[in-house]
């Protein structure tokens, strides 16, 4: 989904992931030519052609591990940053190093660890001589998807950055978190942080309910019976909530479509609802629990089933002729782990491809 964002004007040099279901997906999509399926600490220099303008990342946040000042190889660390990172010092003690290094991350990656992730991530671009920043970017501005999302943009020392780029703290993109853990970072790293000066999108004409299939793929509408039982585990305000929606639609002739979420409340599951046509964040499935359920409620009738994957897709910004997995799960979790298209996109119009255009050369070549 990264290079879908980045768009047709970028070449891609290399893209790595170690889950055969997504490599599979990404071969459908754009070929296998430059993708190797593995392990990221099993990944050479030899195996990088050429030099990348840009290198992209994501990972869990849980892979990282204590902050430290990580400028060199020695250390032996788990999960995926950490040989990701040393890939990246290993590319650059060749002079190879990426002119940008974006880096993105679950919300929660802020205050991990009591910061400490945030903290080692900053040590390992100002260990690096990259000046950088971060910024918080929710999907809901671009596709009706809740999903904050942490972004790092790392810029290579000997790339000039345009002053317009570099603004001050804006509420729109750096949250009182954030702040914080800017502050609390060691002042080597404070030295080449910078508040990236980011616009805001036009507002979001689309709705949940605009991405809804009126045929269904890959899914089932659910029983009388099984719609009933849904219902059963709202909790009075949840209830309320649905009873407002079957009244309005009544009066109004016409739909609404509410995303669900089971969850344990108290010892007790329970089925919970929003009504603000935007889809709560998609996850990946771990056994049925993190599946996005939706209510249709059509001039006061009310039906219930599965998100669909093509309906995940697309709000993930994909478009309809993106290929996905035949089987349910392996399509939702592909939608689910991704990158928000549009949100890439944003990033890459505003701050990466306007720092690449002022330098001295630009080749549109990234590494996933």
């Amino acid at each position: 989904m990264a290079r879908a964002g980045l768009g047709r004007e970028w070449d891609c040099l290399f893209a790595n992931d170690f889950d055969p279901k997504k490599a599979a997906t990404y071969s459908a999509n754009w070929g296998d030519d430059d993708l190797f399926v593995g392990d990221v600490a099993t990944v050479s220099t030899r195996q990088l052609p050429g030099q990348a303008d840009l290198a992209w990342a994501s990972f869990p946040c849980q892979d990282l591990s204590l902050a430290g000042d990580y400028v060199g190889l020695n250390g032996t660390r788990s999960g995926t940053f950490w040989p990701f990172w040393k890939l990246m010092r290993s590319l650059m003690a060749k002079g190879r190093g990426p002119k940008v290094i974006v880096l993105e991350n679950v919300y929660g990656a802020i205050t991990s660890n009591g910061g400490k992730d945030f903290q080692a991530i900053a040590s390992a671009f100002s260990g690096a001589n990259y000046t950088f920043g971060a910024m918080v970017l929710d999907a809901r501005l671009w596709v009706p998807q809740s999903r904050p999302r942490l972004f790092f943009i790392g810029i290579r020392d000997d790339i000039s950055i345009p002053p317009e780029l570099c603004g001050e703290i804006s509420s729109d993109w750096h949250p009182k978190s954030l702040v914080a853990a800017a502050g609390g970072m060691s002042q080597k790293a404070k030295n080449r942080w910078v508040w990236w000066n980011l616009p805001v999108p036009k507002k979001r004409r689309q709705g949940f309910i605009d991405i809804i299939e009126k045929k269904p793929t890959g899914c089932d509408w659910h029983t009388k019976r099984e719609t009933k039982y849904l219902i059963s585990l709202m909790a009075p305000r949840n209830f309320q909530k649905l009873q407002d929606a079957i009244e309005m639609t009544k009066a109004k002739k016409t739909c609404m479509v509410g995303g669900v979420y089971r969850r344990t409340r108290n010892g007790q599951q329970r089925a919970e609802i929003r009504f603000d046509n935007i889809a709560g964040c998609l996850r990946t499935p771990s056994g049925g629990s993190s599946r996005q359920t939706i209510m249709l409620v059509e001039k006061g009738a009310v039906r219930s089933r599965l998100l669909s994957p093509r309906e995940a897709a697309r709000l993930m910004g994909l478009q309809d002729s993106y290929l996905l997995p035949e089987r349910y799960n392996e399509a939702y979790h592909v939608c689910g782990d991704g990158v928000v298209v549009p949100v890439v996109r944003h990033l890459a119009e505003n701050i990466i491809e306007p720092i690449l255009e002022s330098a001295d050369t630009i080749s549109l070549v990234a590494a996933e």
